[in-house]
């Protein structure tokens, strides 16, 4: 049940629709129950979304039920694999609202592995790659693709304090495809630093002037609807487990058929190509998603995304997103407030301090009385002890990072030239590098069933640092 305290009425006054979302506490107790046995809080959605114990039975009764074999093959045991794998692909196009005939789903390990698919097969000569510097480092990697090829890599910045992008330096940057070439622009739905959420309408821009569109949504869709009949990227890369916590080891790579016809692929393996010849030197390519799936898919494990997803469904969007906001709402209203007894703060939040256009994800530096950081690695060793799952460093978004923690292009270039660095950068060697500032932060984050209490865990353990 809710605490009924103090703090609880509070909370509800700012956050009055709560109570609507008490069919989540429900489900926590039924399907989540592991979650209070261990006296876990779990605060780490933004890493890795946690399974509900009802998708592990249904999972295990399709296995236990079914002979399943490997899908490249016309027997039996292969056909009702494929059969189950065709089903799943379809199921997710539905769930994104993406019309079969103009998107495919094609399986990958995780988002990273998708985007390594744009990566490597994107004809970037004689075009651009524009990025903004809020991106996963698996969108980052993308550029080392794009300079091989010739291609004129950009940033557009994040600016303090709430880490968005300017529209207008976007639209600047969009009115420029290079001619004759072909332009990718990449940036994510939602912040995995900050929980900023970037503008859904820079993909139609975007595409007006002639672009290919990689939205990421890897940190969006786990608590927000992204319909792919209004919204229309070309390619969009999603990891299931950060959306139900399992299975994980499978992602998808949902493309829109018109660009992924330009994608041309820079080796085959098995189970993407129709012949290939040793003698002959040659080799064709599978039609569809089947040119872009290496080798065997992970057909025991495929099905079990069909259950997240309906799982996802037999919730709602709408209530997921409502639990998200008010708790996001809560704990800013409340980190921000707390003060030591000099009046210093005792947070610096680095992201918008109200719920408008953001996400569940709360990232902050803690500070002591004297103002000075406290490492994260120490907040984190400290959380740990009242068994507070949180992440901390810069969460493989080193341009969101290095905006936050105010680490310029100079500090960053002494850096890197500095002899011994050419081949090899440690992290300690990193912090010496930027001495006197942190080199990362605390990521708090919320989720499916996070509920209040969970949050007042964090909340008093935030208090305990207080001098």
């Amino acid at each position: 049940m809710p605490d009924r305290s103090r703090s609880y009425q509070e909370f509800l006054a700012s956050f009055p629709d709560y109570p609507k979302t008490e069919a989540l506490d429900r489900l926590r107790a039924a399907d989540y129950a592991r979650l209070d046995r261990g006296e876990h809080i779990y605060l780490d959605y933004t890493g890795g979304g946690v399974y509900a114990e009802s998708q592990l039975r249904m999972h295990q009764q399709l296995l236990e039920a079914n002979v399943l074999g490997n899908p490249h093959s016309s027997n039996p045991t292969s056909l009702a694999a494929t059969e189950l794998v065709e089903r799943t692909r379809s199921e997710i196009l539905a769930f994104f609202g993406a019309d079969p005939s103009q998107y495919l789903a094609i399986f990958t390990s995780n988002a990273s592995g998708a985007l390594k698919l744009v990566g490597e097969s994107y004809p970037f000569s004689n075009g651009r790659y524009v990025l903004t510097f809020d991106n996963h480092n698996s969108v980052n990697g993308i550029r080392e693709f794009a300079h091989a090829r010739g291609a004129e890599v950009s940033y557009i910045p994040a600016a303090l304090p709430d880490m968005r992008v300017d529209g207008a330096m976007v639209r600047a940057e969009l009115e420029k495809p290079r001619a004759g070439g072909n332009n990718l622009f990449a940036y994510p739905a939602q912040s995995n630093f900050s929980a900023v959420q970037h503008p859904l309408e820079w993909v139609a821009t975007a595409k007006d002037y002639g672009w290919d569109v990689l939205l990421d949504a890897a940190a969006y869709v786990p608590t927000n609807r992204l319909d792919l009949g209004q919204v229309q990227p070309d390619f969009v890369p999603v990891s299931f487990y950060k959306m139900f916590g399992y299975p994980t080891g499978v992602g998808v790579l949902i493309a829109r058929k018109q660009a992924l016809a330009k994608l041309h692929r820079p080796w085959f393996a098995g189970g993407t190509i129709t012949v290939a010849s040793v003698q002959g030197d040659k080799y064709y390519l599978a039609d569809g998603a089947a040119a872009f799936e290496d080798g065997t898919l992970d057909y025991l494990s495929i099905p079990a995304i069909g259950i997240g997803l309906r799982h996802l469904s037999s919730i709602g969007y709408e209530i997921i997103h409502e639990r998200v906001r008010c708790l996001t709402g809560w704990l800013l209203q409340s980190l921000t407030g707390l003060q030591h007894s000099t009046g210093a703060p005792l947070v610096r939040v680095y992201g918008p301090t109200d719920t408008v256009d953001r996400g569940g994800a709360v990232t902050v530096n803690f500070y002591d009385r004297d103002g000075k950081f406290l490492d994260h690695r120490y907040i984190e060793a400290e959380a740990n002890k009242a068994n507070i799952s949180l992440r901390t460093g810069c969460f493989c978004n080193p341009g969101a990072g290095e905006i936050a923690l105010g680490i310029s292009r100079v500090e960053l270039d002494v850096c890197f030239t500095r002899p011994g660095h050419e081949d090899r950068l440690s992290l300690d060697d990193f912090r010496h590098c930027i001495d006197g500032k942190s080199s990362g932060a605390v990521r708090i984050s919320v989720g499916l069933v996070t509920n209040f209490n969970d949050v007042e865990a964090l909340l008093a353990f935030a208090r305990s640092l207080l001098a």
